[in-house]
């Protein structure tokens, strides 16, 4: 005998089975997806809202304080600023430290330069594809396979943002003039101190 709930589920199997096939042909011979055009309007508005310009353009004193200074917009550590082995904190709550220009950071993961996000080949991201970005912003490794991208870098909340917001954010960085900066490597734990 067929109580009122087992009428019920098979109706409701019955339904979905009778819209599988339907959803499979609508798949199957659904147009491709139009290719995304990145916005670089949008990856100047991310630019400027994301934080970006807060390490990557070295700041200086201004008449209000510290500020960055834009004639260096996103060109990473200056090259010729030459940092001295890092002060030595006491055991406490502090464990790191940042330069002036808050392009150098020193903690337990050694010495950390900020990169230069313009399109220089040399010194910056124009040897980039885009899909290195990407990776990058996801894996938390340098050009998404090389060596961790270090603190204070938050890849990982990069790393939510959407494919095409990263593609935005990608396009404006190329977009801008290539400005020829040698970032220095990072510094390990062991040799930041010499």
């Amino acid at each position: 005998m067929m109580t009122s709930r087992m009428v019920l589920g098979a109706s409701f199997i019955a339904l979905a089975a009778a819209f599988v096939p339907a959803a499979a042909k609508v798949t199957a011979s659904s147009e491709p997806a139009t290719a995304y055009t990145p916005s670089v309007e949008h990856g100047a508005y991310m630019v400027k809202t994301k934080g970006c310009h807060d390490c990557h353009t070295p700041w200086v004193m201004g008449p209000k304080g510290p500020a960055p200074d834009m004639t260096r917009a996103l060109t990473g550590h200056p090259a010729d600023l030459k940092m001295p082995a890092p002060p030595e904190l006491p055991p406490g709550p502090w464990v790191w430290v940042a330069a002036g220009t808050n392009t150098a950071f020193a903690g337990p993961w050694g010495v950390s330069f900020t990169a230069n996000l313009t399109p220089d080949k040399e010194t910056g991201l124009g040897d980039w594809t885009e899909e290195m970005f990407i990776k990058t912003m996801r894996t938390g490794l340098h050009q998404g396979k090389g060596r961790p991208v270090l603190p204070p870098m938050p890849w990982s909340v990069y790393g939510q943002l959407t494919d095409n917001d990263l593609k935005d954010l990608f396009a404006y960085l190329q977009s801008l003039e290539p400005v020829h900066n040698r970032v220095p490597a990072p510094i390990d734990p062991s040799e930041a101190r010499q």
